[in-house]
């Protein structure tokens, strides 16, 4: 059983400090005392950020499968693991350069996985530590035109549920947060693609609420998003053909195209 880990004064390693929601993490994390260790692709962004928060920052291109190794040897200890780089990789698969799949997995769950694997032997010895995945409700449920960014989600949800069940008795704790739409920031932010009025949304500030709980309580699980979206969340894992039905007839597959559009130039 995993003892109660404090986030203030532990080194903390935070992926994608410089997109999405990665800035909100990294100054909810601040504020609880972490001394972080931020990681991003634009070193200027990754500048501007450590120097507001007196962090230490690493730029690292995550799409490199040798990233995460130079990472880590840079970062030396690390009692919590954030890993919230993501790539979109939206559209339907043949839409989708083969590179840019290529780029999606590396970033989305092998870097993850390396990450997760790298830091394993110290937190081992230590008999402490935390390991936060940032995933996505389409960890869960898959929809139409994300093939790509579903199977990395997916992939990320299951590597994070078994390593927590392998990890358990040793100390070291496994969460996975899921958001589903976020404002302000991140890729739907980013897409600028409009919603209907029934999907509701959640702030990038939420997302950092919900990672300091996962990691005082440990919790396998955190979802961010609205109760509806929660709901037919929950209808398309028990019921995926209903669920894209649904989906279709609501004018889920028009929404998957205008999200394909909006990041066509995101990699």
């Amino acid at each position: 059983m995993r003892e109660t880990i404090s986030i203030r004064g532990s080194r903390t390693l935070l992926t994608g400090a410089t997109g999405g929601i990665g800035g909100a993490l990294a100054r909810r994390l601040a504020q609880e005392g972490a001394e972080l260790i931020l990681t991003g692709r634009r070193s200027d962004a990754l500048a501007a950020l450590s120097a507001e928060l007196g962090a230490e920052a690493y730029a690292a291109d995550l799409s490199d499968r040798e990233a995460p190794a130079r990472l880590l040897a840079a970062a030396g200890r690390v009692d919590i693991l954030i890993a919230n780089a993501a790539l979109p990789s939206s559209g339907r698969l043949l839409t989708v350069e083969p590179e840019r799949a290529a780029d999606a997995v590396n970033v989305n769950l092998a870097a993850p996985v390396a990450l997760a694997r790298g830091l394993l032997p110290q937190m081992l010895e230590r008999s402490s530590g935390q390991i936060v995945f940032i995933g996505s409700l389409q960890s869960k449920a898959a929809t139409a035109g994300a093939s790509v960014y579903c199977a990395t989600k997916f992939g990320l949800r299951g590597f994070a549920l078994a390593l927590r069940a392998e990890l358990a008795p040793r100390g070291v704790g496994v969460s996975i947060v899921m958001p589903g739409f976020i404002t302000d920031a991140g890729m739907y932010a980013d897409a600028g693609v409009k919603l209907p009025f029934y999907i509701g949304t959640r702030r990038p500030e939420q997302v950092a609420d919900a990672v300091v709980r996962a990691i005082r309580a440990n919790r396998g699980e955190v979802t961010v998003a609205p109760v509806a979206m929660r709901i037919g969340t929950w209808i398309a894992v028990q019921a995926p053909e209903f669920a894209a039905r649904a989906s279709r007839l609501l004018g889920g597959e028009g929404l998957a195209r205008e999200f394909e559009q909006a990041q066509a130039d995101k990699r």
